[in-house]
Order: structure tokens, then sequence, then C-alpha cells
């Protein structure tokens, strides 16, 4: 990918396409949806995140007068679901999620009706209260945490050029820590605003003595292509475009071991100026006497040493080994240009498999994190199987194939390939487990849950 991978990706959001007005009757006009009633409050609650001023997207779709000359533009990446942008397969697997940022089927029709209607403004008194969005260059779970992140992790800085190619800063700071302490809630941002113009994503791992055997185990037998996890307790952190950060689940927590380091990710793109920044990681902390019950690992689940020709579709396939029961909170694939499509699923002991997840429609320039909503996410026991599945177009037809004529392999690169499910587990040993068990059940029986 060339260096306007960054300053790029709002460009493909949408297509400068004005639309000239549409005049509609008196009659079709009372039927036809209005900016102010029906399509504000569809793009506050599922647009405004990144469309707004001064923030990711090329355009604002505050107001009216923002949104009109897209409207046609809207219709189009509404209709065929590219925007927002939410790749996961509803019609397969687990279907509910606490960051659901997909529009519904009848938010869609509201949309391509009021394009189709002439994009009319209505009302503005019918406008609602405008959205209050929270300061980007500060933390988001301050209030919520009454203070700021206990504990701060800078990677040291990097000078993007205006222009060049994509380069990738793998510093390795350490925690500062001196005592074993867990971690509930996590965020991690660029250093400034600026930063983000030229921030694809930063990815934070955790590096320490990891005390737990089955965990090591569990992650030897499972090939991740190249990444070395012989000291890592998991992907600790990913900053990307429309993620805030992690508040653990009451009573779960990340394990941080004293001495620990992180090892920083960060995948940097040019756009056009000379840009000097870093990446903060901000923890809050359990008290030292009050640690949770459970642990959460986010789990780096790959699919093994790529191997793509050209001019060529391919599969790979890799498995990793549940050596505790636990809960899954979500589920991330990780890819890049050739990747299209990934699928988690679970092997149970008994030999039942269960589809948790598909990803059918991978875009490398968006890194979702699926979170299962509390009745949905899936309760799998001790040895259970997780498999991974990707797929990869390396052919002309693959519009975001900078070249099907070469072979690939793995690497960091973005020419390069990588299979990698993050899946956030919560352990419990056996008798909590049950417990967990026990308790979904009773939700379901009473009609109040669903999942696995």
């Amino acid at each position: 990918m060339k260096s306007a991978t960054v300053k790029s990706l709002g460009v493909l959001l949408f297509a400068a396409v004005a639309m000239a007005p549409v005049s509609v009757s008196a009659g079709q006009e009372e039927a036809v949806p209005t900016f102010s009633k029906d399509v504000a409050p569809i793009f506050q609650a599922k647009c405004e995140a990144c469309h707004r001023p001064g923030s990711i997207a090329p355009m604002s779709l505050v107001t009216y007068q923002e949104s009109r000359p897209w409207a046609r533009s809207i219709k189009e990446r509404v209709s065929t679901r590219q925007m927002p942008p939410w790749h996961i397969d509803p019609t397969v697997g687990i279907s509910e999620f606490k960051n659901d940022r997909s529009l519904t089927a009848a938010q869609i029709d509201t949309v391509v009706r009021w394009v189709d209607g002439g994009a009319p403004r209505g009302n503005p008194e019918d406008m609602p209260a405008a959205v209050s969005w929270p300061d980007e260059s500060k933390w988001n779970f301050a209030e919520q945490f009454d203070g700021p992140p206990d504990l701060i992790v800078e990677s040291t800085p990097y000078t993007v050029p205006a222009e060049g190619t994509n380069a990738w800063w793998k510093p390795r700071v350490p925690t500062g820590l001196t005592e074993q302490r867990w971690a509930r809630a996590i965020e991690a941002r660029p250093g400034t605003v600026a930063g983000r113009k030229v921030t694809h994503h930063a990815i934070a791992r955790l590096v320490q003595d990891e005390p737990d055997e089955l965990l090591r185990q569990a992650d030897q037998a499972n090939d991740v292509g190249g990444i070395d996890r012989s000291q890592s307790s998991g992907t600790f952190m990913e900053w990307a475009v429309g993620k805030q950060g992690e508040i653990m689940r009451p009573g779960s927590g990340k394990l941080m071991m004293p001495g620990s380091d992180i090892q920083w990710d960060i995948h940097y793109a040019t756009a056009g100026e000379e840009i000097t920044d870093n990446v903060i990681l901000g923890v809050y902390l359990y008290p030292k006497d009050s640690p949770p019950e459970h642990r959460q690992v986010l789990h780096l689940m790959g699919t093994g040493q790529m191997d793509i020709p050209p001019n060529s579709f391919s599969m790979n396939e890799g498995f990793f080994p549940l050596q505790r029961g636990g809960r899954i909170e979500s589920f991330q694939p990780h890819m890049h240009l050739r990747g299209t499509a990934m699928s988690l699923e679970a092997i149970l002991p008994s030999g039942r498999r269960q589809l948790l997840s598909h990803v059918g429609d991978f875009n490398f320039n968006w890194h979702n994190s699926y979170v299962y909503t509390d009745d949905s996410a899936p309760l799998l026991p001790k040895g259970t199987l997780m498999k991974v599945t990707a797929w990869y177009d390396n052919t002309a037809a693959n519009r975001s194939n900078p070249d099907p004529n070469v072979w690939v392999g793995s690497g960091s690169r973005t020419a390069d390939e990588m299979g990698h499910a993050w899946v956030n587990v919560t352990y419990f040993d056996d008798e909590d487990y049950e417990a967990e068990v026990a308790k979904r059940e009773a939700a379901q029986a009473e009609g109040g849950g669903g999942g696995q």
C-alpha cells in the first residue's frame, strides 16, 4: 500500500458526487423522510463518530448543509452496506454485539427513501439536540474512573516524512511496574490530534514472564506466522479508527507483572506533511487490595505461515486450544490487502462444532473488534479447540491487491500477509465455569438471554 493509506482512508468513505434537486409533489413530500426528523438521528448514532468537524472522515454529516451535497453517494454506500464499516455476516453465528454500528434494514430504507425523495431538509425545529463528542486529546474513561489512568506508557516519538512509504515503528518501553497489578480498563491514542493523520493503527503487546504454564502451552501450540510470543502475555491494546478502548467486565482484568514491557507495533503512513508523534497507552488499575477474580487475555490466534501463489485464491487454518473453560468476549480479524474473509469456530471436546462469527467482507482500512453482548458471549469448556480460517484473493479481481502477479508470504508490510484472530477470553476455574453455565441456562429458560 502506498503512503497515502491513512489520508486516503476517509476518501474511500464517499465519492464526491453532488445531487441535483429533485422536485416532488405535495402528496409525495408528506411520505418522504426528512433530514431534520428522520435522517439526522441516524447520522448521529452511526456516522458522526467519524463524520464531524476535525475527525478523520473527509466530510462532516452533522448539518443538512454539510450532508446534502453528498446525498447520492450516501445512498450508494449505505445501500451496499459499505458504510458504516461493519463487516461481520449477521446471517450466521452470533449476531448480538455491544458495539454494533451497522445500520438496520429500516435505517437503510429511511436513508434511501430520503435521497430518492429529493433529500428534503424538513422542519429545522425537528432537529435533535447536537451530540457532545468527547475531546479526542483527552482520556475517554477518566470521568468514569474518577481521574486519569493510573499508569501511562508512551512509545518513543517517530517522525513521519511528508512523502514516502509506510513505516512500522517498534520500540519496546518498560511499564515501570515493580509489583503485580491488574488492569480494569485500557485505552490508547496518538499523542496529538495531528498524529491521527499518520497513524493507521498501533498495537501494544504486553511482554512479561508468563506465570501461567497452561497459557504458555496454548501459545506454543499455535503458529502465528513469524511473531515471537515467547514472552508475550497477549495483545494488550490496539488503537485504530473508531476504537476508544476496553473496559473489563466486573470481576475480571488483565494481569501485569513486575518488570513488564510494552512492545509497540505502530503502522505509520505519510499524509503530505511532516508530523512527529507517538502513541500513549493509559491503564486504569484495580486497587492493590481488590484484585479481580478472573483473568482476561487477548489472544493472538494465528493461521500459520502464508504461502499465496500469484493469481490465486488461498485459505489458511489455525487451531488454538483452550486449556481452561472461558467466555469469549470479542473477535477481531487481522489480515492485509489480500485478506477477504475470516471465521472463528469452536470445536468442542465432544466433537460438536459451533461457528461463532464470520467476517465475509474484510477491509484492511478498518480494524473492527466485534464485542459480544453479555447474553451472547459464548461459554466454552476446557479442551475446546478454537479454529480460525482465513481466505485470501491474490487475483486482479481484488481491487485492493497491489500486484496479483507476485507471490505473497508472511510479514509486517502491508504488501505481505497476516492471518490472526484477536480473541479476548475470560478464563474460569472448573467451579466458576460451571456456575457461569448454570447462570446462562437459567437466563435462557426465563427468556432473558441467548447465545452459546
